[in-house]
């Protein structure tokens, strides 16, 4: 009778009903075969018999509710899952069960979003592998980024030096010992101005990915870029499969933009890449040692998440910067990985 009742609004006074008339049942029994004795029963005896029929019925309270509780929380882990990028996360369905109607909603919702994704991420890696073929387009691209990058920094620091050289004789004959503190500033600007040349001269020089995995390029790459600019760096990679060519390209240019934003605005001694599998999706951090900023703050914009967002998110993922001053910054980047089984053949399966 009770498989037959699915909600569970009827099938909870149900089992209170239940533990109702099991403890009125025991307490009319043992009325009568306490009374019937020949010696009259202790009144602890009583008491005892009352405290064990007052304790039916949250007995049931409490294992119904343990019941329930432990599909609540089946349904909150997978609703977590899902949350964490685990899209091939499903609840197992058992016809009869309360929670049958909810868990195939779940899982239907699940594969919905699992295909829309799949289909986002077709869709970008088509799109990646159409523009990788348009090499003017990426040319033209990178001489507008490198551009950019000589103004906001090499052009201005010239600048600044320019003007502290054209002042430096005149103060030389009015106050020789500030001059000497202006040619220390002169000596920092130009060897930062340095640095910045030679973070650029690197990126002209692009990774090459033909011919040879992204573990292997950046196993070349990433320290060279790091003795460059003066970082320690630590490269952790774990891909037990080749990527696919676009979203090995797309992660590549995250690392390059997120590397660049290192070298430019955290003011880092330390940096280490991590990039693995973690079965539904790849995961990449760039860890730094810098200075770190405020998360609202207007420097969030300067570290080129929106770049990395949208080319973390033409595949179906998203990118997050997590920051506080003093503690560094930590750039996280997730790419769904979808398998080669069908979300229906799985759905049949739990069914």
């Amino acid at each position: 009778m009770l498989k037959r009742i699915k909600n569970i609004k009827w099938l909870l006074p149900v089992y209170f009903l239940a533990a109702t008339l099991a403890t009125l049942l025991l307490a009319i029994a043992g009325w009568v075969y306490l009374s019937t004795q020949r010696e009259a029963p202790a009144a602890s005896l009583w008491v005892e018999y009352a405290l064990l029929l007052l304790l039916i019925a949250p007995a049931t309270g409490y294992f119904v509710a343990r019941r329930y509780q432990s599909k609540v929380d089946s349904l909150h882990l997978s609703i977590k899952q899902i949350a964490k990028g685990n899209l091939a996360e499903r609840l197992p369905v058992s016809p009869g069960d309360p929670f049958e109607g909810v868990y195939r909603d779940f899982n239907a919702m699940a594969a919905s979003v699992e295909n829309r994704l799949r289909l986002v991420q077709q869709e970008g890696v088509a799109d990646v592998l159409k523009s990788m073929q348009s090499n003017q387009d990426a040319v033209m691209e990178e001489r507008r980024r490198l551009a950019r990058d000589l103004h906001d920094t090499v052009s201005q620091q010239l600048f600044a030096i320019h003007m502290s050289t054209s002042a430096l004789p005149k103060l030389l004959e009015m106050n020789p010992e500030g001059a000497k503190t202006v040619v220390g500033q002169l000596v920092n600007m130009s060897h930062h101005a340095q640095r910045q040349m030679r973070s650029l001269i690197a990126q002209l020089r692009p990774l090459e990915l033909e011919e040879q995995t992204l573990e292997e390029a950046l196993g070349k790459w990433f320290p060279d870029y790091c003795n460059q600019n003066g970082l320690q760096g630590k490269l952790e990679i774990a891909l037990p499969d080749e990527l696919p060519e676009a979203i090995e390209h797309q992660l590549f240019l995250i690392i390059q933009e997120g590397m660049a934003n290192v070298v430019k605005h955290a003011k880092a001694k330390r940096v280490s890449l991590l990039l693995y599998d973690a079965g539904h999706q790849y995961v990449l951090q760039i860890v730094d040692d810098g200075v770190g900023f405020e998360p609202d703050s207007s420097k969030r914009s300067s570290y080129g998440l929106a770049t990395m967002t949208e080319r973390a998110e033409r595949l179906g993922g998203d990118a997050d910067i997590r920051s506080k001053p003093g503690n560094g910054t930590v750039i996280h980047v997730n790419i769904p990985k979808f398998g080669q089984a069908g979300v229906e053949e799985k759905d049949e399966q739990l069914n």
